[in-house]
């Protein structure tokens, strides 16, 4: 391995302590179902908003966003700034209605709003995102990433660090999940600093002395947040302004919004001005992982261009394996003692992640499945059945996240993936919170059409599928797929298929309930806003108000986004 014993013994430390952190401050054995799976509804606003922001950072998000400011630039920043918008849209639209409602999971609200056959899909959706995505694949990602840079098998990694994680967030649920999460995101941002710092501090070494100098070393318009519609090829910009401008909302929106993962921390706030002041904390919390997480990838371009380390060259495409980048610059950068405090840093990064699914997963089961099959279910055993699910969930994820290396461009995948149910998901949650015609059919033909379309779409655009239907000759290297691939298909960026389906969805959702009957005025009233701009009325509680703090934090991103357009 290519670790000391100082670093081995500050994972070891780190692993333990967080463990018996977690089942010190959630494990109760005589716990109700209200404290398990929604810490007895006791969460201040730091928790809320430490626990979301952290319940989103994996490894494979570090890794992710490493890679793709150096192929990229700071554009992929981008899904970070944008998510501050839709955790304003959390905070303000669809919390009050969440949290006032008492439900404990997202399903149960879809139930309230339109029928049992809503909670039943939304449920499916939160189960198979959850497994496939938040656990399996970013736990793929973070063994190759320990693999790389510590040596570690990739085996050793998946079943470490799923057995460290489950332990506590089955014995101590959401309590202990949050709690650690407190402590991860402080060693996670720290950890990130540390990259950041030192990579700076690296570019003298090659070169680069002062800011002009770092300008003329990077790619053109890598140091630009907003890109051109058309690229220099003639292209449509796969990450133009108008792209992340209509299709980051559509994803942005289920994954902050309408994601059990997420939201339940905001679900277990101890009151509604904590849930939501916890959501734009968050917010300001995304707002640093662009300097650094995306910054450390353009700082390592930078580093690599002068030739400090080699990247290498991925055979399928022949273009540089930018995937490395973070594993290289902890490499270069980091001596033989601090490479454990990094590794503690990702694998809270990846923990945390973890957690958060395996919990919302729990509760899904728990309360969407097993107590609406047997609603004489006692508490005792909700929770027990809580405990087995968890268990159940990681071990699935660690079967699944051995497959990993099936995919391409996994950071890619997981933005595309959920563009086959995430616009149908969106519409049928913006639409049912802001349009009280909106009926039950409507939302059912939505999530079934709109979702049996987005699969479609999806299986189309695999660059596997593609090339079987050009022929496997015919294909060109780099080949993307029939939709996204400028050359051999139709061109469109993944990202402005969203607001593509999300417009046919918006369509068939108006129609849908227009000619359907409309549903009891009183029942809707309690889950529905009276107008679009209702949330902005009422009286202002001082600079606390969750309305001020959303204008302050709209102002520091258009002000962010000003300097670095």
């Amino acid at each position: 391995m290519n670790v000391s014993y100082i670093d081995v013994a500050v994972i070891a430390i780190y692993l333990i302590g967080i463990t018996g952190f977690g089942i010190w401050v959630g494990y109760r054995r005589d716990t109700s179902s209200q404290q398990y799976f929604l810490a007895n509804k006791s969460l201040g606003w730091f928790t809320v908003g430490a626990a979301v922001f952290t319940s989103n950072i994996s490894t494979l998000h570090l890794v992710g966003l490493a890679a793709g400011g150096a192929e990229h630039g700071m554009v992929i920043g981008n899904f970070e700034w944008m998510a501050c918008f839709t955790l304003m849209a959390l905070a303000l639209i669809f919390a009050p209605f969440y949290i006032n409602s008492k439900v404990s999971t997202l399903p149960e609200f879809m139930e309230r709003r339109y029928c049992p056959q809503a909670r039943t899909f939304l449920a499916v959706i939160g189960l198979l995102g959850a497994l496939l995505i938040h656990i399996g694949i970013s736990l793929f990602a973070a063994a190759k990433v320990f693999e790389s840079f510590l040596g570690v098998p990739m085996m050793w990694t998946i079943v470490v660090l799923s057995l460290f994680t489950v332990t506590y967030t089955a014995l101590g649920g959401l309590k202990a999940v949050v709690m650690t999460e407190n402590i991860q995101v402080c060693l996670l941002l720290g950890g990130a600093t540390l990259v950041t710092v030192l990579g700076i501090y690296a570019l003298p070494n090659v070169g680069v002395h002062d800011i002009p100098t770092f300008k003329d070393s990077v790619a053109s318009g890598q140091l630009n947040m907003l890109q051109p519609i058309i690229n220099d090829q003639g292209h449509l910009n796969g990450y133009s302004w108008l792209s992340v401008l209509l299709g980051y909302p559509i994803l942005g929106i289920w994954y902050w919004c309408a994601d059990q993962t997420h939201v339940q921390r905001v679900l277990g706030a101890k009151s509604l001005k904590a849930g939501q002041n916890g959501a734009l904390f968050a917010g300001f919390l995304k707002i640093t992982p662009v300097f650094l997480m995306v910054l450390p990838g353009v700082i390592g371009y930078v580093l690599w261009q002068k030739g400090a380390f080699d990247l290498g060259i991925v055979e399928a495409t022949g273009k540089p394996d930018y995937n490395k980048m973070l594993p290289l610059l902890i490499n270069y950068l980091i001596p033989v003692g601090l490479k454990g405090l990094l590794a503690a840093s990702m694998a809270a990064a990846l923990m945390s992640c973890m957690a958060a699914a395996l919990n919302s997963c729990a509760t899904l089961i728990s309360l969407d499945i097993v107590k609406r099959a047997r609603p004489d279910t006692s508490d005792r055993r909700v929770v027990v059945i809580g405990r087995v699910a968890t268990g159940v969930i990681m071990l699935l994820a660690m079967l699944w996240s051995t497959q990993g290396d099936q995919f391409g461009t996994i950071f890619e995948a997981i933005n595309k993936i959920p563009m086959t149910f995430a616009p149908a998901v969106t519409t049928v949650f913006v639409l049912g919170v802001m349009w009280k015609r909106g009926t039950k059919q409507a939302a059912m033909a939505t999530l079934y059409v709109g979702s049996l379309i987005g699969i479609i779409y999806f299986l189309v655009d695999m660059p596997g599928i593609g090339k079987m239907i050009l022929g496997a000759d015919q294909a060109q290297p780099g080949f993307t797929g029939l939709v996204t691939d400028p050359a051999q298909g139709l061109g469109i960026p993944f990202m402005l298929v969203g607001p593509i389906l999300a417009a046919f969805c918006v369509i068939l959702y108006v129609i849908t309930s227009l000619v359907t009957p409309a549903m009891a005025e009183e029942e809707v009233a309690k889950v529905c806003w009276n107008h679009p701009l209702s949330f902005l009325k009422g009286r202002l509680d001082g600079a606390s108000d969750p309305r001020v703090v959303t204008l302050v934090l709209l102002i520091v991103v258009a002000v962010l986004y000003y300097f670095l357009r």
